[in-house]
C-alpha cells in the first residue's frame, strides 16, 4: 500500500473557501432616507400620533419601528382624524389625495421622493400637450397609482414587454413613455424596444425615470451574480426594487437567489454546497438588517467578506418644505427663549 505524499499538492483535496461578496451601494437611497427622517422629525416636532398614508417605505422593519414610536399607518386619507398631521409616503400620491386632505383640514407633509415628483411633472407636462403617455410600471403599485392620477385620461399602464401588443393610442405621432422608478432596467428597456417597434415616433422622457439607486443596486448585482452560488437580497416582498434584485441576480448567473426581511428567515439548506454568497439589500432597507445577515453567515464559516463596488453615491435630498419651515420656527423660538432666560438672570 502506497502512503500518499501529503506534500504533493496534487494529492491533497483543496479546502473549499467560504466567502461573501457584499454589494455596494446597497440599502437606503436618498429618497428613502428623506422619507424616514421626515416621519421621525414630525414625531419629535408635533408629538404622536403622526399619521402616515400607506407605508412610508416598503420595509417591515422600518414601518414597525416607526409604529412603536407613535406613527399611525392608514390606507386611505379619510381614516385620518380631521385636523391631524399626515405624511404622504415616498411613493407619491395622486392630486385627488391632496384634495381629500384639504377637505379634512389635515396638516400635510409630502415625503414623496423628488425623483418620483419629477415623473409626476413629466406626466402633467405631456398631458397638457395632449400626448398619449405609456407608463411602464406595475398596475396597483402605489407609485404607479400616484403618477396615473396626475393625468388619468392620458395614461396607459404597460406592465411588461408582453403587454405591448395590446397597447392602443390615439395618434402614433404623439406618444411618450415614462416609467415607475424602481423597475428592472433591462426589462424596461425591452418594453421600450417593443413599444418603439410598434410606435416608431415614440418619445423618450427628458431624463431617465428609473432612479439612480435602483440602477446602481442592479449594476452591483450584475457584477456579482456569475460568481455567486447563492444571492441573498434583504428586503420586503412588497418592495419592487428588492424583488427586482433577486430577478436580476438569477438572470445574470447566480445559481440561486432569495429575498429575506430578516436573517432568521435564511434556511440552512440554502447553504448546502455553497462557497460564495452574494449579499445586497433593497433601497428601503436599513444597514442593521444587512449586518444581521453577515453575522449569520459568519457564524457558519462565511467570514471572508469582499466588497463589490459598482458606484459611489453621495446624493442627499432636503426635508419637505413644510417640515423645514416648522423646524426653523421651533429653532427660532427656542433661541429666543434662551436669550430671554439669559436676560432674566442679569
Amino acid at each position: 500500500m502506497t502512503t500518499p505524499n501529503i506534500s504533493d499538492p496534487q494529492q491533497v483535496e483543496p479546502t473549499p473557501t467560504k466567502r461573501v461578496l457584499l454589494a455596494a451601494p446597497r440599502g437606503y437611497c436618498a429618497g428613502v432616507d428623506r422619507a424616514v427622517v421626515t416621519v421621525e422629525k414630525a414625531l419629535e416636532l408635533y408629538g404622536p400620533p403622526v399619521y402616515v398614508r400607506k407605508e412610508i417605505v416598503h420595509n417591515k422593519h422600518v414601518v414597525e419601528t416607526l409604529r412603536r414610536r407613535g406613527a399611525v399607518f392608514v390606507d386611505e386619507t379619510d381614516e385620518v382624524p380631521e385636523g391631524a398631521t399626515v405624511v404622504f409616503s415616498a411613493h407619491g400620491v395622486a392630486p385627488i389625495v391632496h384634495e381629500e386632505a384639504s377637505a379634512l383640514s389635515l396638516k400635510t407633509i409630502d415625503a414623496t421622493c423628488p425623483l418620483v415628483t419629477k415623473v409626476h411633472r413629466e406626466a402633467r407636462r405631456f398631458a397638457s400637450d395632449d400626448y398619449d403617455i405609456l407608463l411602464i410600471g406595475h398596475e396597483g403599485h402605489e407609485e404607479v397609482v400616484g403618477t396615473s392620477g396626475e393625468a388619468p385620461e392620458h395614461i396607459t399602464i404597460v406592465d411588461s414587454p408582453d403587454d405591448v401588443a395590446n397597447v392602443e393610442v390615439r395618434d402614433p405621432s404623439k406618444v411618450v413613455w415614462l416609467s415607475q422608478t424602481t423597475l428592472s432596467v433591462d426589462e424596461t428597456m425591452e418594453t421600450v424596444r417593443r413599444l418603439r417597434e410598434k410606435f416608431p415616433q415614440l418619445i423618450d422622457p427628458p431624463s431617465d425615470d428609473i432612479c439612480y439607486a435602483t440602477q446602481n443596486r442592479q449594476l452591483a448585482v450584475k457584477q456579482m451574480a456569475a460568481d455567486t452560488d447563492l444571492m441573498i437580497v434583504v428586503g420586503s416582498r412588497n418592495s419592487s426594487n428588492s424583488v427586482r434584485l433577486v430577478e436580476v441576480a438569477l438572470e445574470h448567473g447566480a445559481r440561486a437567489g432569495h429575498l429575506v426581511d430578516f436573517a432568521d428567515e435564511i434556511e440552512e439548506s440554502w447553504l448546502d454546497g455553497v462557497e460564495t454568497v452574494g449579499v445586497t439589500s433593497g433601497a428601503s432597507v436599513p444597514e442593521v438588517l444587512v449586518r444581521d445577515v453577515l453575522d449569520y453567515l459568519a457564524s457558519r464559516g462565511y467570514q471572508d467578506v469582499q466588497p463589490v463596488v459598482a458606484a459611489e453615491e453621495s446624493l442627499l435630498f432636503a426635508l419637505p418644505n413644510e417640515l423645514r419651515r416648522d423646524l426653523k420656527a421651533r429653532s427660532g423660538a427656542e433661541a429666543s427663549k434662551v436669550r430671554h432666560d439669559a436676560g432674566s438672570l442679569h
